[in-house]
């Protein structure tokens, strides 16, 4: 038997599509996002979102981090991070949606986006928001001050 084979990781990101799409603010942010939860599934089940950027604002990609039950997501830290470091994004965004249609972000939320954060500072990576979206409407942490 060999025992001395260690297995081989390869990383690969390909830039297939364009990186067109720049955000400037949280609408900006919100419009993009809305283009990839499901319309029939955001008012059923809570799902969690990560946008990557460039220097330059310019989206390099978007990662479902999990698609949970109606009241909340399973976040993986390690899994958000592995998504900024594999594309080089020197920012991102993160979104999940409330099916209750609350726009208010709860104790989770809040305490969630602060670990988010602070794995991202560890990392040089810039977290700029958290949207919460809803059918009807968004919120930014970024624009009510709490990022």
């Amino acid at each position: 038997m060999k025992y001395n084979i260690v297995n081989e990781i390869k990383l690969i990101y390909t830039r297939k599509g364009n990186t067109e799409k720049k955000v400037l603010n949280s609408q900006d942010a919100t419009d993009i996002f809305r283009e990839h939860f499901d319309a029939d599934q955001i008012d059923y089940r809570e799902s969690f979102y990560s946008m990557y950027m460039n220097q330059a604002n310019k989206v390099l990609g978007i990662q479902k981090i999990s698609e949970s039950g109606i009241t909340s997501s399973l976040i993986d830290i390690r899994i958000i991070m592995q998504g900024a470091l594999l594309c080089n994004a020197v920012s991102f965004i993160i979104a999940h949606n409330h099916p209750s249609g609350n726009l208010t972000p709860s104790r989770e939320d809040i305490g969630i986006t602060q670990k988010i954060k602070e794995a991202a500072q560890l990392l040089n990576i810039n977290l700029l928001d958290h949207c919460i979206i809803t059918s009807t409407d968004s919120f930014s942490f970024s624009d009510e001050g709490i990022l």
